[in-house]
């Protein structure tokens, strides 16, 4: 009888309110919460006293009595799973806990409702009965009365996790940490027009992340004095770099940066820090290798930007840090892969392919952690980071409860796997969230600083040793298909009208650089935000990756709009050839060259346009080229004006215009020609004949016989030139036609010309 008594008072503690209640105030052992936000040491030795403290908050309703803090030491763990299920768990079990260790209590008294208050208990090691090496669970206890509960019994309890280890381990698990300083987008496309071409920031909160206390400015702190290796975007590196010098902040009054020296602390302090760590480069701007796998893969140029961003990693980082990086790695998001996604990462020279064991699974063949490298065939290697510990400083890393049980149970962890199977030797890395939180940065610290400290079953190891371990032969090498991909990641990927938009923004860049005189100050902040625009930064934003594409190609079109054709509102032409004028103008700082000028005209029978002309404008000038032109007829035709690449591809809007062709033709000009001269002949031949008339007038006298005596032979004339005897004789040509009227006004009347 008092058994099953004993037993129903256990159930009654233990009951989980009904979800009907939920907003009943809690009961039994979850009555008051209490939260352990410290434990010091995390990996005791023999001679250590074991520290815990913590804050206590009753969450009932009514006044608790009679209470103090003790500490429990439970059972050891038998594998990591069972670390996982302890790590989920509420409330008290007896069994499991354990009971209160007697003589190490904290009396608290009183604690009324909605009252919090700090605790601390320490219980030296030998007090703890540990005996065995392994991970114990440790926890902290509230027990005594309450309105609801009159007999003393656990109010409220938490348990973390206390690693035990003797001795160190006979072989020691290899431990590799990445540490990545990545950070989102900053710079646009957009560059000032001066020499040293100031760029334009989207925002100034990189400075923020910059300055002491700022997310990097601690990222690099804590890593340069941890056994990790970086993992780095370049691009970060070349954007701070920009942030060294001369820069401009995008917004309406677009205000200069004033952020120069916190840059450069910066980067000195990372030169510092990477000179004893190794440097792994990830292609430049971190591209989303799973949204090109999926998404990207069909439309041309997309895998193309690979190549490129991967070279630009390795000049960016060897420029600014001085040192030569690893670009054999990359780093699909959340390690998640699939056949399309290895294929597409190992396109551009990376062989090594970080994935996550909740990707890359075993599915229980093993019973140990296996060696996170495993060949996939082509001469690849998968470097399956755990899942587990990748994951564990996840989550509000900034409230210290949280923190303190991350610390705790990546070490229980840790040492589990050394425990699973102590005469192999296991190679084991660690690829955390892209951009930890300060608060997550100082939490991962923390592990590593304890963990190393102990020394007593890890030790550390560089991702490209990593890659090179032996690999286990029974572990899965197995890449997963398309369809095992998580959905909820696929949600979040870059869509195909993302790729298309970049790849007609790179197609725009490709034809304005060829006309360009010093292409290289387009191509270099364009070529960079395309990289970005592909950015796993992108995940779940895709509001703000549909605007930065956007601003890209807007500024681009902005630019290439620059050089253009003035327009012209028509011209006239008044003979058979003219020249007609067409203005370029180029509003770029730099010069354009190579560009092809064509005129085409729509009535190519009425008015031939002329031959192309090959054209060079200067920066900031126009220029007008004259075409020689020949019209066939009159009438009007419309001439349409348009540049070209050298490439033959046309270059900006057209532009149309109208021409009248107004032309005089030869045959009219010889008939006007030849109607003048018989007005003149004309003239001349009547002026003739009136003059001889009048002189034999004159000759022949009153009697009209005013002839010489002798003809011209000498002989005696007998017939007068003014008509004869003979009647019958015909008219000489050279006789003057009679005057028989008044002066003809019709001007083409015939005369003969008289030498005189």
């Amino acid at each position: 009888m008092t058994l099953l008594t004993g037993v129903l008072l256990l159930v009654g503690l233990l009951q989980v309110p009904h979800a009907s209640s939920a907003q009943a105030a809690p009961t039994g052992s979850r009555t008051v919460d209490v939260t352990i936000n410290s434990m010091s040491p995390s990996a005791p030795t023999k001679s250590d006293t074991v520290t815990v403290s913590g804050t206590l908050t009753n969450e009932g309703r009514s006044t608790i009595t009679d209470a103090h803090v003790g500490m429990h030491r439970g059972s050891t763990l038998g594998g990591r799973s069972s670390i996982e299920n302890a790590s989920r768990r509420t409330g008290y079990l007896p069994g499991t806990d354990g009971e209160e260790i007697k003589g190490h209590t904290e009396k608290i008294g009183k604690l009324e409702p909605g009252i919090s208050r700090p605790f601390s208990l320490s219980v030296p090691v030998k007090d703890l009965d540990l005996s065995d090496n392994g991970v114990y669970q440790l926890g902290v206890s509230l027990s005594g009365r309450s309105q609801a509960a009159p007999y003393g019994q656990v109010l409220g309890f938490d348990r973390t996790f206390l690693p035990w280890q003797t001795a160190g381990a006979g072989k020691k698990t290899q431990l590799t940490y990445m540490w990545p300083l990545i950070s989102p987008t900053h710079l646009t496309a957009e560059t000032d027009a001066d020499a040293q071409q100031t760029p334009v920031f989207r925002n100034d909160d990189l400075a923020a992340e910059l300055a002491p206390g700022g997310r990097l400015q601690q990222m690099v702190a804590l890593g340069k004095n941890l056994p990790v290796t970086f993992v780095i975007d370049p691009d970060l590196l070349a954007t701070v770099d920009a942030m060294t010098k001369s820069y401009r902040v995008n917004g309406p009054d677009g205000p200069m940066g004033k952020n120069q020296a916190v840059a450069k602390q910066w980067l000195h302090d990372l030169e510092e820090a990477v000179k004893t760590h190794e440097v792994v480069a990830l292609p430049f701007g971190d591209p989303d290798l799973a949204s090109l796998a999926h998404h990207g893969k069909g439309v041309p140029s997309a895998l193309g930007h690979l190549g490129p961003a991967t070279d630009l990693a390795d000049k960016t980082v060897d420029t600014i840090l001085g040192v030569k990086p690893r670009t054999d790695f990359a780093w699909p998001v959340d390690g998640a892969i699939d056949s399309s996604i290895v294929d597409v990462a190992t396109s551009a020279g990376a062989h090594n392919v970080i994935t996550r064991s909740d990707s890359l699974r075993d599915a229980g063949r093993l019973s140990y952690t296996p060696t996170a490298a495993r060949p996939i065939g082509g001469g690849n290697t998968a470097v399956v980071a755990d899942a587990q510990l990748s994951q564990a400083f996840e989550g509000d890393m900034s409230k210290a409860g949280n923190s303190t049980h991350a610390v705790q149970e990546f070490l229980a962890q840790t040492q589990m796997i050394s425990l699973e199977d102590p005469g192999r030797q296991r190679s084991i890395v660690v690829a955390p969230q892209r951009m930890p939180s300060v608060s997550q940065a100082h939490a991962m610290a923390t592990a590593l600083r304890n963990l190393d400290e102990s020394g007593s079953w890890t030790q550390s190891l560089r991702l490209g040793a990593a890659a090179k371990a032996k690999p286990d032969r029974a572990a899965t090498r197995h890449v997963p298909s398309g369809a095992a991909y998580p959905s909820s990641l696929r949600r979040q990927e870059l869509p195909v009208n993302a790729f298309r938009q970049i790849q007609g923004t790179q197609s725009a860049l490709d034809d304005f650089q060829v006309i360009l005189a010093h292409p290289e100050r387009v191509v270099t902040p364009f070529g960079n935000a395309i990289m970005r625009e592909m950015s796993t930064e992108w995940r779940g934003n895709a509001t703000g990756a549909r605007t930065f594409r956007h601003s890209v190609r807007s500024y681009l079109n902005g630019l290439t709009k620059k050089v253009h054709l003035i327009q012209k509102s028509g011209a006239t032409l008044s003979g058979r050839s003219a020249t007609i004028p067409v203005t370029v103008q180029n509003n770029l700082v730099q010069g354009v060259k190579d560009m092809m000028l064509k005129l085409t005209s729509s009535q190519p029978n009425r008015l031939d346009a002329g031959k192309s002309q090959q054209i060079t404008v200067d920066g900031g000038h126009s220029q007008s080229f004259k075409f020689d032109t020949t019209a066939n007829a009159n009438g009007r035709a419309w001439v349409t004006a348009q540049l070209y690449t050298a490439d033959g591809k046309p270059y900006g809007d057209r532009m149309t215009f109208q021409v009248n062709v107004t032309e005089i033709t030869a045959t009219v000009m010889l008939v006007i020609a030849g109607g003048v001269l018989l007005l003149v002949l004309a003239g001349v031949r009547i002026y003739l004949q009136r003059k001889r008339a009048a002189a034999r007038r004159s000759e022949d006298g009153p009697d009209g016989d005013g002839h010489d005596d002798d003809g011209p032979d000498g002989e005696t004339g007998t017939d007068g030139d003014n008509g004869g005897t003979d009647g019958d004789e015909p008219e000489q040509p050279s006789d003057p036609t009679p005057d028989t009227g008044s002066e003809s006004s019709d001007p083409s009347g015939s005369g003969e010309k008289v030498d005189r």
